[in-house]
Parts: C-alpha cells; structure tokens; sequence
C-alpha cells in the first residue's frame, strides 16, 4: 500500500478532484470537438497556473475522448501566456484523426476565448517491435532517501514557494537537492529523482499517464541551474516554461516508483532545455522528456552602501 509522506495526505486526492475534469454539454458539439471544464486548487503558492497541472488536465481530456486500449505515446504542448488560478480553465479536444493504429487529438486551453496553451496528443495500441533502452543510472534506493519535506528542513522561507505548495507526488533526490548543492561549489550535470504518487488512485490508464505528465514538469530543468552551481528560491533566478514534450515508450504505469533522470544539453539567448527520462526500478525507459523554458539569472544585488 502507498502512503502519502507525513503532512502530505490530502495533496493527492486535491489533483485527483483536479483531473475529474466537467464535460459541457454532454458530448460533441456542432464542429465535432468536445468541451471540458477544468479548475484551480484553493490552495497554491504559484502566481500563475501550475505548468503540470494543464498537461495532466489536457491529457484527461483528450484521453477521454478516445476508444478502445490505445494509450497516450506523445504529448507535445506549447504554452503560450500564463493561467490565471483565479479562473476555471476551458478545454476543447479537436478529433483529428481516428486511423486504424493512431488516434490524434489537439487540445486548446483557453480562459475568456485567450489560448493558454495547445497539446497535440497521440494514442496508439499494444504492438510488438524492437526494444532497447539506456542502462539505469545507479542511485540509492528511494525508501532509504529524505522525504521532499525533509529536504527543505531549514530552506522553508526562501523556497516557500515550494514548502507550501502542493505535493501529490513523493520526491526523494538521490542526491543533494539544488539548494543544499548551492552551499557546497558542486556542479552537478544530472539530476535523479525518484517519484511516485503520494497516495492510492484508482487503476484508470489515462490517470496514470496524467500523474506522470504532472510530474515530469516537477525538476526537469534542475541541471540548467546546478551546472552553473545555482539554485531555485537562493539565486535570483526567472523561470518559465515554453514547451514541453512527453514520449511515453510503454503504457503508462506510475503506481511504483519512477526514476526521473534529467540533465541540460544547452542554454543560450535567455532560454535553456532540459531533458528526462523516467526508468522503471528494473531499469524499463518508461517515458523521455523535453523542456525549453525561459530561464533568466540577475547577479546578487550589491549591498546597500557600496
């Protein structure tokens, strides 16, 4: 049975009610898309909508609209301005196309008729091919590891930010988290996480690839600030993501733990990219990763006086 880390209990079952996306007017509508309505939690620290949260909402709504046992294998999405958590979010799934092997589908994400972001989701069903996959990197296990929370101890005010948000999904760096890292002069090309969901959900294939897509926009671009020695809620950092790509390899499974790999292959012109791979204990490549974001740093003020 998984248990949620001590404190985190009701996070969980917060982003499953979050997922349970309002379908509008009962099915298809004249121009042959579907309509959902999406919500914010009361609660976040976050000034805009939550990157993760609109790809694990647009994936339950474009896998809700498809047939059979195909599973989602890609997500690409571009975000284009930042939600407003004030507002309820509109989704509406486009079916372009519905092919013997694949099913494709566009997502708009819109607030007041302005696109928020727009996914392009395809699904497929079981087949056999070629397998191979990258070895697993050697790590420590996740049970021995810190709890996320533990790992804030004594960060709590300049990661409030995080400290107080919501953690539907158990994090345990395998290694120093970037704000301790901060204090030693590492520079660290790779980050590992392990990850899985703080919690019981029901066995719903499209739910196990939302709370994957959820998660993968958790640490992703971590290495763009560790190979510089730099961190998160310490360094006067802007971040914001532009796109985000997802392969899912296999069908979706997040009801274990996940090793999330991720490093940096670049950054330039104000923007970098990070990339992740999502191994399975036995050392299956359960999902790839693909980030750009915005990624600003201002050197330390002076101080006052100087």
């Amino acid at each position: 049975m998984v248990t949620a880390p001590p404190g985190r209990e009701d996070d969980l079952p917060v982003v499953l009610e979050l997922l349970d996306l309002e379908r509008v007017d009962g099915g298809a509508g004249p121009d042959g898309t579907e309509r959902f309505v999406g919500r914010h939690p009361e609660r976040t620290t976050f000034s805009r909508t939550f990157g993760g949260q609109l790809l694990a909402q647009s994936l339950m709504a474009a896998g809700r609209t498809v047939d059979g046992d195909r599973y989602v294998h890609s997500a690409q999405t571009h975000f284009i301005r930042g939600g407003d958590k004030r507002r309820d979010l509109d989704f509406t799934v486009a079916r372009l196309r519905d092919g013997r092997g694949f099913a494709n589908r566009r997502v708009d994400v819109t607030q007041d008729g302005a696109l928020v972001c727009t996914m392009l989701a395809a699904f497929s069903g079981p087949a056999d091919g070629l397998e191979h996959g990258r070895a697993l990197p050697q790590v420590p296990p996740p049970e021995g590891l810190p709890v996320f929370d533990e790992a804030l101890r004594g960060y709590e005010d300049p990661l409030a930010v995080f400290s107080g948000a919501l953690h539907p999904i158990d994090l345990r760096y395998a290694h120093d988290p970037p704000w301790v890292q901060k204090g030693t002069g590492e520079a660290r090309t790779e980050n590992h996480v392990w990850m899985r969901p703080a919690g019981e959900f029901p066995d719903d294939p499209h739910l196990h690839a939302a709370l994957l897509a959820y998660a993968s926009d958790m640490t992703v671009l971590d290495t763009i600030l560790t190979r510089h020695g730099l961190s998160w809620g310490i360094d006067r950092v802007l971040a914001a993501t532009l796109n985000h790509s997802l392969w899912f390899h296999r069908p979706a499974r997040f009801d274990r733990w996940l090793l999330y790999a991720s490093t940096s292959p670049v950054a330039a012109g104000s923007r970098g990219t990070g990339t992740g791979t999502f191994f399975a204990p036995d050392g299956t490549t359960q999902a790839s990763v693909v980030q750009e974001g915005v990624v600003r740093y201002f050197a330390p003020r002076a101080p006052s006086g100087t």
